[in-house]
């Protein structure tokens, strides 16, 4: 039978296989099964989730709750492998994130951060411009920043005017 870390790093590589990138939950993950070994524990219990989880006493409970999620989505993996384990429950950590109402600029808004981007002091000539086009870029396309960032020539078919966004939700 295979130990916590081969089960952590099995799961990570199920889970990068099927799309998912696990920054944070790959750090998660690895730091509660090292947490584990060294308390000397060799099965996930919902006492020690959420130890683990809260431990930090300076953390945010945005991020106690995503710490905890990250270890039950491994915890419910490890439990069809050791029946022993248990899956902590959903809610143990409630917290709902707060989004930001968006701000949607008038038509004279967008000209004012046009005519300021095209006007601004720059370092270097482009900068100007540069600014000025990734600004009416985001405005007429509903680009997200990320996604005005990473176009490239090849996303663009200029015959038939399409623009292709990769790497988005």
């Amino acid at each position: 039978m295979m130990n916590l870390r081969e089960g952590a790093e099995d799961y990570l590589a199920l889970r990068r296989s099927l799309g998912f990138r696990l920054k944070r939950p790959c750090r998660f993950i690895r730091e509660f099964v090292t947490w584990l070994e060294h308390s000397g524990e060799s099965r996930i219990t919902t006492r020690l989730a959420l130890a683990w989880a809260t431990q930090p006493q300076h953390l945010q409970r945005a991020e106690w709750a995503a710490r905890l999620s990250a270890v039950r989505g491994f915890a419910r993996y490890w439990s069809a492998i050791d029946g022993a384990s248990e899956v902590p429950p959903d809610g143990l950590l409630p917290f709902r994130t707060h989004r930001a109402t968006p701000y949607l600029y008038s038509s004279a808004e967008i000209e004012k951060l046009l005519e300021a981007a095209r006007c601004m002091p720059a370092q270097f000539t482009l900068q100007p411009v540069t600014y000025y086009c990734l600004l009416g870029l985001l405005a007429v396309a509903g680009l997200r920043i990320s996604e005005a960032l990473n176009l490239e020539s090849r996303d663009i078919d200029w015959a038939e005017g399409l623009l292709t966004i990769r790497g988005t939700k």
